[in-house]
């Protein structure tokens, strides 16, 4: 079985606050009758058997609301439950991924971004969402961190990849053939401005140049790995034009729940 859990946090974003409204939004999309509940791999995502909405997570300000995504994500995974989570922003990650590295050995990220993340330090908050993977690695909460689409790093961030083996595949080099193997569990992170803002251009952050909805999609169907977590963040509604980004996002959560469906 597979929750999917609404996190409307944005209290930890840099530049512009509006993720923390995602969540239902990205639902409504989920069941527009625009589309329909099928990934394109035959999953029916509406299949109450398979599926459960948590619904959105009610939650304090302060640093203790990364303490009960912690919590919250962990009990699911304890009832034997796959999450996934929609953001809210990317400091979601984080504490999602300490759950998950309590039940899960060996556990590798594939990570979709314009932005590394990496930040040892931002605007002095050490859970900015410029920061979660740097949170996660000095942790060693996973084995192997992979980044596609990334294409703003810096010399700091780049430091940063190299001290924490991190494989950074930047759009200069993207080769949209790649095939992505994994051993053991994968969690897939996908940050809607890693794809290009022509497909998304609901996001705080407009970096041009990016991967397209096809892009993401034909690597979560080709990826060799048992997917057994994901969330979508970083989707900002008050920049979105007629909800495009909500129904991409909807998009990209079927097909990731069709791939955790093949475990």
């Amino acid at each position: 079985m597979i929750s999917i859990l609404g996190i409307p946090l944005d209290q930890n974003s840099s530049f512009l606050r509006g993720p923390a409204k995602a969540p239902q939004l990205i639902m409504e999309a989920f069941y527009s009758d625009a589309s329909n509940m099928f990934a394109e791999n035959g999953i029916d995502c509406g299949d109450q058997s398979k599926f459960t909405n948590l619904g959105d997570m009610q939650l304090p300000s302060g640093n203790s609301a990364m303490n009960l995504i912690k919590k919250t994500v962990a009990k699911q995974l304890d009832k034997d439950q796959m999450v996934l989570s929609l953001g809210g922003d990317h400091s979601i990650t984080f504490p999602i991924i300490q759950a998950y590295a309590q039940k899960y050995n060996n556990l590798n990220i594939l990570h979709f971004d314009a932005h590394p993340d990496l930040y040892d330090n931002f605007d002095n908050n050490p859970y900015s969402h410029a920061s979660p993977f740097a949170r996660i690695m000095e942790n060693n909460l996973v084995d192997r961190l992979v980044q596609v689409g990334i294409r703003t790093l810096n010399t700091h961030q780049k430091s940063q990849a190299e001290r924490f083996g991190v494989e950074i595949i930047e759009m200069i080099d993207f080769n949209p053939e790649a095939v992505f193997i994994f051993d053991g569990p994968v969690y897939i992170s996908i940050d809607m401005d890693g794809l290009d803002p022509a497909f998304a251009p609901g996001v705080s952050h407009f970096e041009p140049g990016g991967l397209s909805t096809r892009d993401i999609i034909r690597i979560i169907h080709q990826l060799k790995g048992n997917v057994i977590g994901s969330d979508v963040v970083e989707y900002n509604p008050d920049r979105d034009i007629n909800n495009m980004t909500a129904m991409t996002a909807a998009k990209l959560m079927k097909e990731v729940l069709g791939k955790m469906v093949l475990l």
